[in-house]
């Protein structure tokens, strides 16, 4: 009797995965990508309650808006170095403890713990958001475009609920924004649980070595990685000053709590096919320089409707709004997939584009809301957020060319 033949290696030295795998690890990437997000969404609709609480300034409260998107940016280099040193699976188990500690911590005491929780969540989502595309590419060769539809998915998802449950969050546990904020503590535990028991399999346990992106030559000399890194950098410097300030500006513009935390779910949901179906179309186009013209468009029109008449279709308004980031996130992502050859690339471009990509986008929350502290309107930020989307459409359309990294 013959034992059971020798798996055929993937492209990437590794063995396959089995069936039965595919569809364990697919559950897992999407367990964690609904956690890449809500300790983040969640704080615009609680924003002024947890500035009241405390008391937070204007400039603090600016401050704590940024500094979890600058975290992403300053510590994604960290995640292709511990990859390398433990396999991006275990790093990833790290990741949901990690970042369930923050979204706990950060509610305890007051603004010291604070500000470091919201550091320790950062960093974790941080290195989340690097690994999960080489893994992507790396575990599903055949499913790229889907898998990373579902995981764009997922994390835009995530933000969408996290937005509109926050204000009936802290309604329910009658802890206000405590309550709000650290009941996403629960979901990372359980991921982490998952991910743990995951590394264990026998079939996935001897695949760790294989699985972390090895060193390589530096990407910072090509212009395409550069390309890329401006385009992913815009579009979230856009999407995170709408996620921090839109609940805040709608509030002053005469919606009540609630319904500014529904404005912001809304542009959130509509992001959820938007993500699904963008990577796949744009993995099977001759090129993306449409998806990422269009795509900025809509963020346009939505904003210029939000600046003009902001209360006569506040519906329409967030929902080109949340179209059109929802689009360019997605594509924004699957560029790096698109524009590298092997896993490591991938790993590379990643690691750079959402390091420097998130240092830039760091400044749109900051930005818009020490503008509005200095004119007392909203007219200034949203003037400035419409003028970025100029470089943000130049670097798409370039990022968009048929071309490889290094090729």
């Amino acid at each position: 009797m013959t034992g059971p033949r020798p798996e055929t290696p993937t492209a990437n030295g590794t063995a396959p995965i089995g069936p039965h795998h595919v569809v364990l690890l697919a559950t897992a990437v999407v367990l964690l990508a609904v956690n890449l997000r809500p300790a983040v969404a969640g704080v615009g609709p609680v924003l002024p309650d947890l500035r009241a609480d405390l008391p937070l300034s204007g400039a603090g409260a600016a401050v704590l808006t940024t500094l979890p998107v600058l975290c992403f940016g300053l510590l994604a280099p960290l995640a292709p170095r511990l990859a390398r040193r433990s396999g991006i699976e275990p790093v990833l188990v790290g990741v949901m403890l990690a970042l369930a500690v923050g979204a706990f911590g950060r509610v305890l005491d007051g603004p010291v713990a604070l500000f470091a929780g919201t550091v320790v969540a950062g960093g974790a989502i941080a290195i989340g958001n690097v690994l999960l595309p080489p893994l992507i590419k790396q575990d599903f060769p055949e499913r790229t475009g889907l898998m990373m539809g579902v995981y764009t998915m997922a994390v835009s998802g995530a933000a969408a609920v996290a937005a509109g449950v926050a204000v009936p969050l802290g309604e329910v546990s009658d802890l206000g924004w405590r309550g709000a904020l650290a009941a996403w503590a629960v979901p990372a535990v359980g991921a982490a649980l998952v991910w743990a028991a995951l590394v264990r399999l026998p079939r996935l346990h001897g695949r760790r070595p294989a699985a972390a992106p090895p060193a390589g030559t530096s990407v910072l000399r090509d212009p395409l990685a550069w390309q890329l890194t401006v385009f992913f950098g815009l579009q979230a410097l856009s999407f995170y000053a709408v996620l921090a300030w839109l609940p805040s500006m709608y509030r002053d513009f005469g919606a009540s709590p609630a319904s500014a935390g529904f404005l912001l779910s809304l542009s959130g949901l509509v992001q959820i096919p938007v993500s699904l179906v963008v990577p796949g179309l744009a993995g099977r186009a001759r090129h993306q320089v449409w998806f990422a013209t269009g795509a900025t468009a809509l963020i346009g029109v939505g904003l210029l409707g939000v600046l003009l008449a902001p209360m006569a279709a506040p519906a329409v308004w967030v929902v080109l709004v949340g179209a059109g980031q929802g689009a360019c996130f997605a594509l924004g992502l699957n560029l790096f997939v698109l524009r590298t050859r092997a896993v490591s690339d991938t790993a590379r471009v990643s690691a750079m584009a959402q390091s420097i990509g998130y240092t830039i986008c760091a400044l749109g929350p900051l930005l818009v809301g020490v503008l509005h502290d200095l004119t007392t309107t909203w007219t200034t930020p949203l003037l400035v957020l419409l003028a970025l989307l100029g470089p943000q459409l130049v670097a798409g359309a370039l990022a968009g060319r048929r071309r490889v990294v290094g090729g």
